[in-house]
């Protein structure tokens, strides 16, 4: 009699579990800093199949950051680190981040994929690199779900808007390293560019963009060591397409990422 009793309640406690998953989505945007979620188990080197090397997605525009892993694609992104320039970090004197537009505007004015289409950055960007997406009732441009391959961490998030910094768009090359290497000098529609730009953009877990914050590649590298030379290579397309220059120990270590 106690095992049934004991059965029965374990089925319960699944059934009940089972809905709560269900409905315990709700379409609240959460202020900067509110509490994540759990994350999923990790991923060998990040990679879900989908993910596309950034040597073969120049405009940044395919999902995720594959690997970087034959020698001959090695070469080819050393070549390429190679080309940018460098200089000293100047002062942070008068950044801030409305220098670059509001998050995430959808009216850049470049040549920027997924610009004027009627969703924010933001969401353009979920939608590149997530999968099993739910949209908000009504809309084809709000997401309130989906499961993420996260390139940085190798984890899997299933995200819900609820949680919603469980997830953040990180700036490959951050707005005020951006600000530092010259940008302070652009016109504003060319930041508002760079802050919006795909290429510019990966949906990352959260807390580990915190650890990022505005870091070049010689101070913060992905935890997942098996994107770091893709992440350089990604460093070095936005440094290229924006002549915007990095640091000598920048580009040093991102040469090292790729063999040097």
């Amino acid at each position: 009699m106690r095992r049934t009793r004991r059965t029965a309640l374990t089925g319960s406690a699944a059934l009940l579990g089972a809905t709560l998953l269900v409905t315990g989505c709700k379409d609240v945007d959460l202020p900067e800093g509110a509490p994540t979620g759990p994350a999923g188990p990790a991923a060998p080197g990040g990679d879900d199949g989908r993910a596309v090397s950034p040597l073969d997605n120049p405009d940044g525009t395919k999902p995720g950051l594959a690997a970087i892993t034959s020698d001959a694609d090695k070469a080819k992104a050393r070549a390429l680190i190679k080309k940018v320039a460098t200089k000293g970090r100047g002062p942070k004197t008068g950044y801030d981040r409305d220098e670059f537009g509001y998050a995430w505007m959808d009216n850049a004015p470049g040549d920027v994929p997924y610009a004027h289409n009627g969703c924010d950055s933001r969401n353009d960007l979920l939608k590149r690199d997530g999968e099993k997406i739910r949209y908000r009732g009504g809309s084809d441009c709000v997401i309130v779900s989906l499961t993420l391959r996260d390139p940085y961490t190798g984890k899997t998030i299933v995200w819900t808007k609820s949680n919603a910094t469980e997830i953040q768009i990180d700036h490959v090359m951050p707005l005020s390293y951006d600000w530092q290497m010259g940008a302070a000098h652009w016109a504003k529609g060319k930041r508002q560019d760079i802050a919006n730009d795909p290429l510019n953009l990966i949906p990352v877990d959260g807390p580990t963009n915190g650890a990022k914050s505005d870091s070049g590649p010689a101070s913060w590298l992905p935890p997942n060591k098996a994107v770091r030379c893709s992440y350089a290579v990604r460093v070095a397309q936005v440094s290229a397409k924006y002549d915007l220059p990095v640091t000598k120990a920048d580009k040093e270590t991102m040469l090292d990422q790729c063999g040097g």
